[in-house]
């Protein structure tokens, strides 16, 4: 038997070795997941099959990256040619390679958040429409949502139940700004992070013999890392990749559905529930002895997550012998919360002598790290705020990298905003304005605008706007001829940039230099090295090729923390991390559990995932603390500790702070909450709409009453559960809480807070 077999337990190795069909590992946390995916790999590779037709899907590169380095321990260089990456960049170099088949450029641009959302503000303002009811980040959410489902803005205005949920909001005309931004990108040569799944989906679709036969024969074996973190759309690729006459549907997927934390982002949990109805010859392995926690925690964690009905049934162990128990900290307010956590950790720093690195405070919203920077400044305690600004989403790092998109894809709309006047060089806002508009009226580009002379500008503006237009032509010519190195080194001295920021003498004037001047450095590292993983042009050295692999970085592939400093940072972005001691903090309800998961019991399950996930970061020493007392919007608030902290079980406890009596919460009834459907055909179930608005009730003339006015024994209208009545209202002014039977209703009667509900009196 191979040596590297010898490394696993005996579970883990027969899943390493599970080759054939397709296999799904439930994971449990500290279970060594990565190592099982990894060495199924290898284990592929020395059994003889060609690294190419190994196809491994991530959801960092930071994760695909790590994962290529163990492989190579075991087996080498032949490692280098698996197909590992995240679903977004593995997609997007098959969209490069395809993408003229569905009418965009091999050169497409991918839009960040920012630059979505600056396209739907000039959509909406186009449009005439009020931006307050026409918030461009929740039509980004509405657009986004329809993209993660299969939903084309035609499928849109034939979903009935979306059409009346716009309605409803009151912005009926959402569809209209998905269509014109469905648009916009097209002809800017454009796709964002939702069309890389959304565009492959429909090139697979609208291509079934050339194109998905020729990936279905390459990717013969397909690893999925993190399963319950895809979505419908995700997996509905899987599909189209493992269903073909014949296939042997070598499916290899590794997850923990108790750690499935991210429905916001459109994650499904079905997926790896139901995995075993699309493949009945599945083989299931659970991973359940837990190397990295102590005891009490790992027994804190199964008993929590118990209390979830829909879940996969396993139950982690740990031979581990410690047996601290989890210090619970009952705190009168907020703010001693936050003093005692510092100070707790500054005890334990000096007792365990643990350095500042071991340590992570986690909170439910990031507002709540403001005290705990406080009070670590007070003991001169190093911190850092873990997924604060993103080294490319700083303005000049962002100004420059416009710049090297525009010089690829000249119909990058939004690049060319950005810099067409930065550095000035007396192009006007004015002028933009009516370059944009004779975009619009001739359906063309920015950039072909430019020449338009029929433009109502002055000659000193027409002249800027040729002279900026002949220096990104030329660099235009030379893109595919020179290196990215030469050709961004010369691009940041001639735009202009580079002296504009030189003349800032000051620290942050400084640093902005140097951040630009680390891009270079990026992309000279490139250009030495090149990209690995893009084996369909494995010698591309260009800029294109460069900006293809910047931007699909994610937040979690920046995070450095080379320096010795506490972590603070919310619970999802914990996910995947572990350290020697870990503060749970603000355990109270309507924080955490957040009072947006009240109105849906399958959300509360979400939110008892995400306390189990918090859980099971702490290797050996957990904290978990509360307030009495907090102050939240304004005022402080009198808050009840978390149900969560009573599922616990008292035995698991060490009271810190005077804690004394019993954790009783009482949890809420729990239901199944559907999905979104689609209109593209999967071959697979189709979730259903997330808030169905009630039958017969009038969404268009729905009055929601002022929250201050609803009390007991009213009669109410709620659009999602229908009429019911309040039968009591309780808690302080802005943060009442009503509790409301509704007929019909499967559940007995539901909790609602008052000042987030829309309710209309009868």
């Amino acid at each position: 038997m191979a040596h590297y077999l010898d490394e696993l337990n005996d579970i883990q190795r027969a899943a390493v070795t599970t080759t054939e069909g397709p296999v799904l590992v439930i994971a449990g946390p500290g279970s060594g997941k990565t190592r099982v995916l990894t060495y199924r790999i290898a284990h592929l590779l020395e059994k003889g099959v060609p690294p190419w037709e190994i196809l491994a899907l991530t959801f960092t590169n930071k994760a695909a990256k790590e994962m290529k380095e163990r492989i190579e321990k075991v087996v080498g260089q032949r490692a280098q040619q698996v197909w590992a990456g995240t679903f977004h960049s593995v997609f997007a170099r098959i969209l490069r390679a395809e993408a003229s088949k569905i009418g965009f450029p091999s050169s497409f641009s991918v839009y960040d958040t920012d630059d979505t959302m600056s396209v739907l503000r000039s959509i909406i303002k186009e449009k005439d429409l009020d931006p307050n009811a026409y918030n461009a980040s929740v039509i980004r959410s509405r657009i986004s949502l329809a993209k993660s489902n299969l939903i084309s803005p035609l499928g849109y205005r034939e979903k009935a139940d979306m059409m009346e949920e716009d309605r409803a909001a009151r912005r009926p005309f959402v569809v209209d700004i998905y269509q014109e931004y469905v648009s916009r990108l097209q002809r800017a040569g454009a796709m964002d992070f939702d069309d890389l799944l959304f565009q492959l989906y429909r090139l697979f679709r609208e291509n079934p013999e050339g194109v998905v036969e020729k990936y279905q024969k390459r990717f013969k074996y397909l690893h999925v890392d993190e399963f319950q973190d895809t979505n419908f759309l995700q997996y509905a690729i899987l599909r189209r990749l493992l269903k073909y006459e014949g296939s042997p549907e070598n499916v290899f997927a590794v997850g923990d559905d108790a750690q499935s934390i991210y429905a916001f982002r459109g994650a499904t949990i079905d997926n790896i529930l139901d995995f075993e109805k699309d493949y009945p010859a599945l083989k299931t392995f659970k991973l359940e002895q837990n190397y990295r926690s102590t005891h009490h925690i790992v027994q804190a964690a199964n008993a929590v997550i118990s209390h979830n009905r829909r879940q996969l049934q396993k139950t982690i162990w740990t031979d581990k012998t410690e047996r601290s128990k989890i210090k619970l900290i009952k705190c009168v307010t907020d703010d001693e919360e936050s003093r005692r956590v510092a100070d707790l950790i500054l005890e334990q720093k000096n007792r365990f002598h643990l350095p500042n690195s071991e340590f992570a405070i986690l909170y439910r919203t990031n507002a709540q790290s403001r005290k705990f920077e406080e009070h670590l400044r007070r003991l001169n305690l190093d911190y850092r705020i873990y997924g604060g600004l993103s080294f490319y989403q700083r303005k000049e790092v962002k100004d420059f990298i416009a710049y090297l998109r525009l010089t690829v894809n000249p119909n990058d709309e939004e690049a060319l905003r950005r810099i067409i006047n930065y550095p000035t060089r007396g192009i006007s806002d004015a002028t933009v304005e009516k370059i944009g508009r004779s975009a619009s009226a001739n359906g063309i580009t920015l950039w072909q605008a430019i020449n338009d002379p029929r433009l109502d500008i002055t000659e000193r503006a027409r002249k800027a706007l040729f002279t900026f237009k002949s220096i990104i032509e030329d660099w235009q010519k030379r893109a595919n001829a020179e290196t990215a190195a030469k050709l961004a080194a010369e691009i940041l001295r001639r735009s202009g940039l580079y002296e504009l920021l030189k003349q800032d003498s000051t620290q942050e004037g400084l640093s902005r230099l140097q951040n630009v001047e680390a891009v270079l450095d990026a992309i000279s590292e490139f250009t030495d090295q090149g990209d690995p993983n893009a084996d369909l042009a494995p010698d591309d050295r260009s800029l294109g090729a460069y900006l293809q692999t910047v931007s699909l970085l994610t937040d979690a592939d920046e995070q450095k923390g080379e320096r010795d400093q506490i972590t603070l940072m919310s619970v999802h972005a914990a996910k995947g991390l572990e350290y020697q001691s870990v503060f749970i903090t603000g355990m109270e309800e309507t924080l955490f559990p957040s009072f947006m998961s009240f109105e849906d019991p399958q959300g509360l399950d979400e939110e008892r995932r995400l306390f189990y996930v918090a859980v099971t970061r702490a290797k050996r020493f957990l904290s978990i603390s509360y307030a009495q007392n907090r102050y939240r919007f304004g005022q402080i608030r009198v808050c009840e500790p978390s149900r969560f902290l009573a599922e616990v079980g008292e035995d698991h406890y060490e009271m810190v702070g005077g804690s004394s009596g019993r954790l009783q919460q009482p949890a809420l009834p729990q239901q199944p909450r559907a999905g979104i459907s689609g209109n593209f055909s999967t071959g697979r179930r189709n979730p259903q709409p997330a808030r169905p608005v009630v039958s017969g009730a009038d969404a268009a003339n729905f009055q929601a009453a002022a929250p201050d006015t609803i009390k007991a024994g009213d009669a109410v209208l709620h659009l999602k559960f229908g009429k019911g009545k309040v039968s009591s209202v309780e808690g302080p002014k802005d943060g009442k809480v009503a509790t409301i039977r509704f007929e019909g209703d499967e559940l007995p009667e539901r909790r609602i807070v008052l000042k987030f509900a829309k309710l209309q009196v009868l």
